[in-house]
């Protein structure tokens, strides 16, 4: 049984850092998308294209899936992050006559970034980020609490 507790213990350490490492990616995204909110020419030509992280959650090993269907334990191993993809959404056509990058009539394609999305994100992502260092840090301190037992 205590190898169990372990497994346990450790599992939600690990599920903690994977969650942490996701969402700092995350909020990186949406530093690049808020920084390039006016960026009318990328390397790829055209305006700048949003990013956003795909997540999937992280696959366990034989060991690790065998000991949960043994103890009925459902649940992953974490989040990973699978890509990062550029948004679809169509690129904003706004007015501005005296921009180097206007048509001849005026408009510009300006990247498909919204401010308000970007920023609620940004909110999401942080709060996401603060439950996980909550979390690991309760699992540490359970774990040296069980330590200090006589």
């Amino acid at each position: 049984m205590p190898n169990t507790y372990r497994f346990g213990l450790e599992r939600t350490l690990d599920i903690s850092v994977s969650g942490m490492m996701a969402q700092r990616l995350e909020m990186e995204l949406v530093a690049s998308n808020l920084a390039n909110i006016n960026t009318t020419r990328s390397i790829q030509g055209g305006p700048y294209c949003r990013r956003l992280a795909i997540f999937e959650e992280k696959p366990l090993d034989f060991a690790q899936t065998l000991m949960r269907a043994e103890q009925k334990i459902t649940g992953g191993g974490g989040v990973d992050i699978a890509d990062v993809a550029e948004d679809h959404a169509p690129y904003q056509r706004v007015y501005k006559p005296g921009h180097p990058d206007a048509d001849p009539y005026g408009f510009v394609m300006m990247p498909n970034v919204d401010m308000a999305k970007e920023m609620t994100n940004l909110v999401y992502s942080s709060r996401l980020y603060d439950a996980n260092i909550t979390a690991f840090n309760a699992a540490k301190k359970m774990a040296q609490e069980t330590m200090q037992l006589p």
